[in-house]
């Protein structure tokens, strides 16, 4: 007896499957093995060319670490961006788990999507493939073509996660992570462009990060990315993503404006006018002057002089600045259980009746006190309007 049919094609079962053994580190030929099919008769499994019959279902479930279910159910959320990422050479176990975190962050979002009918608007760039030649001059002009396209023009961008989010519709979370890593990409047909910052960093680094992970989505939409703390420019790919992140946060032409309206009449580059020119463009005052190095408005070399005299402190940009500037409320969000958006769209779920307490601890992995602080959270700021609310449609 096959099964699959009745409840999804065989096309979708087998990818299924393939994603669900790919998860669990098995390679096919273990699997068929396992099975005591031929490896051939396997890879036709995942190919939708033959249904597995119900006990090889069942058998490949309990290899895999998987429920039956969950293989079968229709709405069931089919995401799992860790094999991209194995499959790109990260083997690092720090890496690999902060790809289990996304990937649980976007089910998550998915599944209470699904629950509640929020369709989610995409609004994917166009791919830029890398070509031969020089990748940072593509780079540069790729930058500011999508920076038309959004209707940017060369204003400064204060919020990257807002318009990663709002403007182009892909998933943005930001959560603590290990020092070394700055930041995933990864790309699902189904679910979007998905990114995931480090909390931990400055938010001017984030907004760095995310810069060149967006770069990423421009020009190798499909391979997933995973920024590490220094990492070399060992491939052009990784060039071109550095030389659009900060081509794209710091325009050539609207820096050279501002720099010059900064330091008219002066004759050095001053740590007050370093910490202007990063606030106004919302990047680290590293940096700001390494783009100034390569715009060729500062000596070589000129980041590594403020290092070696004393650096540029925040205490220093707090005199210039006062101290709004350097709030973070992202950061303050990701320290929350889950992403205000998360918890609205979970609280929602529990409010129709749509999902228990118990199930609501099952998909965001929190235990059932976690839960109820986060409803009884949600429902405290709805609790704040009394006013009689206006319906969207």
């Amino acid at each position: 007896m096959s099964v699959g049919s009745d409840l999804i094609g065989a096309v979708e079962l087998g990818e299924r499957l393939r994603l669900a053994r790919e998860a669990s580190k098995t390679t096919q030929a273990a699997a068929a093995t396992a099975l005591e099919v031929a490896r051939t008769t396997l890879v036709a499994m995942e190919q939708g060319q033959r249904r597995p019959k119900i006990d090889e279902l069942q058998r490949l479930a309990a290899l895999y670490g998987v429920s039956l279910n969950g293989l079968l159910r229709r709405e069931a959320v089919q995401i799992d961006l860790r094999p991209r990422f194995r499959r790109a050479g990260e083997q690092d176990t720090q890496v690999e788990a902060a790809a289990g975190l996304l990937t649980s962050l976007v089910q998550a979002e998915v599944e209470l999507e699904n629950l509640l009918g929020v369709q989610r608007s995409r609004n994917d760039p166009p791919e830029r493939p890398l070509l031969p030649g020089d990748v940072v001059r593509q780079a540069e002009q790729d930058a500011f073509e999508l920076r038309q396209w959004l209707g940017l023009g060369l204003a400064p961008v204060h919020d990257m996660v807002a318009l990663l989010e709002l403007q182009l519709g892909a998933r943005v979370f930001v959560r603590p992570l290990p020092a070394k890593i700055s930041g995933l990409y990864a790309f699902d047909e189904a679910s979007g462009a998905c990114i995931l910052l480090n909390a931990s960093h400055r938010r001017d680094r984030r907004a760095q990060t995310a810069a060149h992970e967006l770069g990423h989505f421009i020009s190798t939409r499909r391979a997933p990315d995973a920024l590490h703390d220094g990492s070399p420019e060992s491939s052009r790919e990784e060039r071109y993503a550095n030389a659009f992140g900060r081509a794209f946060m710091t325009p050539a032409r609207a820096v050279a404006a501002r720099f010059q309206d900064i330091t008219a009449g002066a004759k050095t580059l001053t740590r007050r006018h370093v910490i202007l020119l990063a606030h106004t463009f919302g990047v680290s005052r590293e940096a700001l002057v390494r783009r100034l190095e390569e715009l060729h408005l500062a000596k070589v070399g000129t980041w590594d002089w403020f290092v070696e005299n004393g650096n540029i402190t925040d205490e220093q940009a707090r005199a210039v600045l006062g101290d709004a500037p350097l709030e973070d409320p992202d950061r303050l969000n990701a320290n929350r259980l889950v992403s205000i958006r998360l918890n609205a769209l979970a609280s929602e779920a529990w409010r129709r009746g749509l999902l228990s307490e118990g199930q609501i601890a099952r998909l965001l992995q929190l235990d059932r006190a976690e839960v109820r602080e986060l409803i009884d959270e949600y429902e405290a700021v709805q609790g704040l309007d009394s006013a009689p609310a206006r319906r969207l449609v």
